[in-house]
């Protein structure tokens, strides 16, 4: 019998790239719903910063980005400015149904070729090569623009709080680096009710941050 997976993602994330580039790995009887979230809309929920909102690491992350797909042998260039609006391209997803391989060459064009993610002529450019010849009309579809709010809404109500996620029963694995232990807890569903796992789940809190002393 099948398993389900449902992968959280934004293509304002070079992870979600890298990640996505990693799918081979997967169990061949997962099937994964691709959703497209607002990762923007993530941070305001949880009252959050992104990585591109701190200078030094921002930095940090398009090096390692960029050095971690050298090392996995995957195309990377980052684009011409980032953080950049990922409306349009998200939008373009749900309207192309959240294809897997319109995804895929959505991120190549973004982060395996470094194509601007939000300049008008690089979207047609992305567009054609999808088959879509009315760019605007459908990615302002309203229903197309619900789903992506949907989408995020959803995300939330699941707890996400980072794009990329996957979420399987009611675990949460956020970022590339958690693949590993992901892979391992479709292997082995018990694995956070066992020993030093699941008492971490419970671990009290001891002080909580209220301000800013400096």
């Amino acid at each position: 019998m099948a398993r389900h997976a449902d992968w959280y993602f934004d293509y304002v994330s070079p992870y979600a790239y890298l990640q996505l580039e990693a799918f081979h790995r997967l169990p061949t009887d997962l099937e994964v719903r691709l959703k497209p979230v607002l990762f923007a809309g993530l941070l305001g929920y949880w009252d959050n910063m992104g990585p591109a909102e701190i200078p030094a690491k921002r930095r940090q992350t398009y090096r390692y980005s960029h050095w971690l797909a050298h090392k996995r042998g995957i195309p990377f260039k980052a684009p011409p400015r980032h953080p950049f609006n990922p409306l349009a391209v998200l939008r373009l997803s749900i309207a192309l149904d959240s294809d897997m391989e319109a995804i895929r060459t959505i991120f190549r064009h973004i982060w395996g070729t470094g194509q601007d993610g939000q300049d008008p002529e690089s979207l047609r450019a992305l567009a054609e090569s999808l088959g879509v010849n009315d760019l605007e009309a459908r990615i302002g579809d309203p229903a197309v623009k619900a789903q992506l709010r949907q989408n995020t809404d959803e995300a939330t109500a699941r707890g996400v709080f980072g794009i990329p996620t996957f979420a399987i029963d009611d675990e949460l694995f956020w970022g590339d680096d958690l693949t590993d232990m992901m892979l391992d807890y479709l292997e082995n569903p018990d694995l956070f009710k066992e020993g030093e796992l699941a008492r971490l789940a419970e671990l009290p809190v001891a002080a909580e941050r209220k301000e800013s002393r400096l």
